[in-house]
């Protein structure tokens, strides 16, 4: 997600504490909490079920499209439905296959990810990198 084209389009004014302050519109909130939970995190907080179950809209998803993260969107929104149903609890891992799927869409999609891809190779060449992927992998929590 491109954060400056994001502040441009979705910022509103916010009453705090009698000042008014500018923050991402709710809408927004949901389609960055949608990337950060799948491409970042690979996981699902109960916290981004509450922003998406209290502020999903068509102007979400329209937002998630514009940005090029309706696939992120799509995952965070069939893990709270399960979670919603009682099926499985959050934290909730991703599954490798919902994973592929999001990062080949944003690699096939999106021209700045596919510019990290680069950096993401030297991350990859790194000698600890079976500890990193392991500890990342069998963590439970955030």
């Amino acid at each position: 997600m491109d954060g400056g084209r994001l502040l441009d389009c979705c910022v509103e004014e916010v009453d705090v504490g009698g000042l008014v302050a500018k923050a991402l519109s709710r809408e927004a909130e949901v389609a960055v909490a949608a990337a950060h939970a799948v491409y970042k995190e690979h996981m699902v907080l109960l916290m981004d079920c509450l922003v998406a179950w209290t502020w999903m809209n068509k102007r979400a998803w329209n937002i998630a499209v514009e940005h090029g993260v309706e696939e992120a969107l799509e995952a965070l929104l069939e893990v709270c439905s399960l979670v919603r149903r009682g099926l499985v609890e959050a934290p909730y891992r991703l599954k490798p296959h919902v994973l592929l799927k999001a990062y080949i869409h944003k690699a096939l999609h999106d021209p700045v990810f596919r510019s990290t891809l680069l950096n993401t190779l030297r991350y990859l060449a790194r000698r600890d990198l079976g500890l990193r992927i392991s500890t990342r992998l069998t963590r439970r929590g955030y």
